[in-house]
């Protein structure tokens, strides 16, 4: 009655563990050595290879937006009426046309700095910077004749030459000089997700008028603040798309702050927002706020040995082992130590004296 009494108490901690691999066993063999067995026995082989862990979530594949999932707003600075506005779904990239106020074209440049002020020649500062920096991108520098450090955070006459070329492009006024009016900045070519403003309205400054996303797509995860700590930046990740396809990618993004959707819910609702980046966004090509499958791999072994998580048997004196088969049919109870936990193969890493190609039982 003791031995069966630590059989079964072992038996527990072996699923204790492997739950947390999120594979349930359930043992209770004894320790001994036993004889061919009398009918045949189901049996699995030892195998050389790698394992890792992963974190199984569902997400929505969108595109990429501010690190708590909503989208960039473009405040208009100028007065007027609306005379044209993007469509939802439309694109805008840096240097572009993105509405008309008056029928006068509003820029979009890219940067992290707001357009706060006017800006001619003699203006220094980091929007003088953000400014150059557009110009030299987009090639207008060059264009114009000139060479224009996009580092430089000085207003030169070079930045006058390459700026009024730009508005000649686009269709203002070849002032040389950028009005506050004149454009809006947000971080990367864009993707509308939204119009607040609505054509022919009023254009107050200060009014958001379009809403934005960045023009990649990622695919957004919710993790319980639990799982968090797994999970590290650039992990691996394995995307089950709609039909079954698949891709892959790698987190981008760890949010820092936990919220509850629409702010509301309990504790057990809190969750912490993960962006993962596609490696091929082409293969995930037309499809937005798709529900997706992901794998987020947490932890990884190479070249080692595995067995089935049902193969393992508690053993009396405490530690685990594997009922091994042999050639001869005779059965023999063999120690191992215990490694990682492969969720997705249901295997474990053991090490022993075991080789690979050795069968052992398992639960028929």
């Amino acid at each position: 009655m003791k031995k069966r009494t630590t059989v079964l108490a072992v038996a527990a901690t072996v699923v204790a563990i492997a739950s947390v691999g999120g594979a349930a066993v359930f043992v209770g063999r004894s320790d001994a050595t036993t004889a061919e067995p009398a009918t045949p026995v189901t049996t699995a082989t030892v195998e050389r290879g790698d394992l890792s862990q992963v974190v199984s979530a569902s997400g929505t594949l969108t595109y990429r937006a501010r690190s708590d999932g909503t989208p960039y707003v473009a405040i208009n600075q100028a007065s007027g009426t609306y005379t044209a506005l993007p469509a939802t779904g439309g694109a805008a990239t840096c240097g572009d046309t993105l509405y008309r106020v008056d029928d006068e074209p509003v820029l979009l440049l890219c940067g992290k700095i707001p357009q706060y002020r006017d800006l001619a020649i003699g203006a220094a500062g980091a929007d003088v910077a953000q400014l150059n920096r557009n110009l030299h991108t987009l090639g207008y520098d060059q264009t114009a004749g000139v060479e224009i450090d996009p580092a430089g955070d000085v207003f030169s006459w070079k930045t006058r030459k390459a700026l009024a070329k730009l508005q000649h492009d686009r269709g203002q006024d070849e002032t040389g000089e950028l009005a506050r009016a004149d454009v809006v900045v947000l971080p990367s070519a864009i993707r509308v997700a939204g119009v607040p403003a609505q054509l022919g309205t009023s254009a107050q400054p200060g009014k958001p008028v379009v809403e934005a996303t960045s023009d990649t797509l990622v695919v957004q995860v919710s993790l319980a603040p639990s799982q968090r700590t797994d999970v590290l930046k650039d992990s691996p990740v394995l995307i089950t798309l709609p039909g079954s396809t698949s891709t892959t990618g790698q987190v981008s993004r760890l949010g820092r702050v936990a919220t509850t959707p629409d702010g509301q819910g309990g504790a057990q609702d809190v969750k912490i927002l993960v962006t993962v980046t596609l490696d091929h966004p082409d293969e995930a090509a037309g499809l937005d706020q798709a529900p997706v499958r992901t794998q987020i791999t947490t932890a990884g072994v190479k070249d080692v040995l595995s067995v089935p998580v049902v193969a393992l048997v508690g053993n009396t004196g405490g530690g685990y082992a594997v009922d091994v088969v042999g050639e001869d049919g005779h059965r023999s109870l063999v120690p191992v130590t215990l490694g990682l936990f492969d969720q997705a193969s249901g295997r474990v890493q053991v090490e022993g004296e075991l080789n690979p190609g050795d069968a052992v039982v398992v639960p028929s």
